[in-house]
């Protein structure tokens, strides 16, 4: 499909709103997400100035809030009649105290974990509309770092870290990339694939958003230099989200728009089970 319908999660910034550059340009119609409607509507109108493509929109909501994400995803399918590419690409990292959301979740996994599997199951049906679906999650190579998680501590109350939340955010955002993957599979749905991809070090305000703590703060100062710039970032999620290469690949993880490894040393069918399970659970009275 030549024009296809895209949304796009934290499109106001970063990694985000360079996608959204780039895909207006190749003449799709977009559909930008931000929390703050003042910012999301200037991001749209520079955009259409800058590409010459108007067929760009814009959608609001708090996606630490998983009653706004349920209120996003239907205000969508009101809009729409099909969605093309689903790239969730929101994210942070949070400071070196541990918040939560007003629902009490830890905020890194609410924003980085819990709303992409939410706002991706409240939209397959209408992903499933489209001849050819995609969805693509920005995770990251810091799943690297994460640490061994603890199953029984997923929110982080007992041993919390900002960059070992991100970690284990971005490692778990895999797992439910494969088991989503999976589970398609297995119901004969073939129309809509699931990956995940690394877009870089990329210098974007997440690492210096808020305290982190002084060692963390300094080697943001000390690599900010050396890292890409976000258009740089964007390049693995654009060619994820429209590459005629990839059809009909799903399950994948991508870095530098190839096939990547990812590190499965804690990885087992087990513990991908147990978190799809945990944000099954947590979410079910939204689906």
């Amino acid at each position: 499909m030549k024009n296809k319908i895209i949304l796009i999660t934290g499109a106001t910034d970063g990694i985000g709103k360079e996608s959204a550059k780039a895909l207006a340009k190749q003449g799709h119609t977009l559909i930008l997400h931000g929390r703050n409607e003042t910012k999301a509507q200037a991001v749209c109108e520079e955009i259409k100035s800058e590409t010459g493509n108007n067929n760009i929109d814009i959608i609001i909501a708090d996606l630490l809030s998983f009653q706004d994400i349920k209120r996003m995803a239907d205000d969508f399918k009101k809009k729409y009649d099909r969605l093309d590419v689903l790239i969730n690409n929101a994210g942070s990292c949070f400071g070196k105290v541990r918040e939560t959301t007003k629902s009490g979740f830890e905020k890194t996994m609410a924003l980085n974990l819990f709303a992409p599997f939410l706002l991706t199951e409240l939209l397959l049906d209408i992903l499933a509309k489209s001849p050819a679906a995609r969805v693509v999650n920005v995770s990251s190579k810091l799943h690297e770092w994460s640490g061994k998680p603890d199953f029984g501590d997923l929110q982080l109350e007992k041993n919390y870290a900002p960059v070992k939340a991100y970690g284990l955010s971005k490692l778990y955002l895999i797992w439910i990339t494969r088991h989503l993957s999976s589970l398609l599979q297995k119901k004969g749905i073939t129309n809509i694939t699931v990956n995940s991809v690394h877009p870089g070090a990329v210098a974007t305000n997440i690492w210096q958003r808020s305290d982190k703590g002084f060692i963390y703060n300094l080697l943001s100062k000390l690599a900010s230099p050396v890292m890409v710039k976000p258009s740089c970032g964007a390049q693995t999620s654009i060619y994820v989200a429209t590459s005629s290469d990839l059809e009909n690949v799903s399950g994948k993880y991508f870095a530098n728009k190839k096939i990547a490894k990812t590190c499965d040393k804690y990885y087992s069918p087990e513990n991908e089970q147990a978190i799809w399970d945990y944000c099954k659970k947590i979410t079910e009275k939204y689906l």
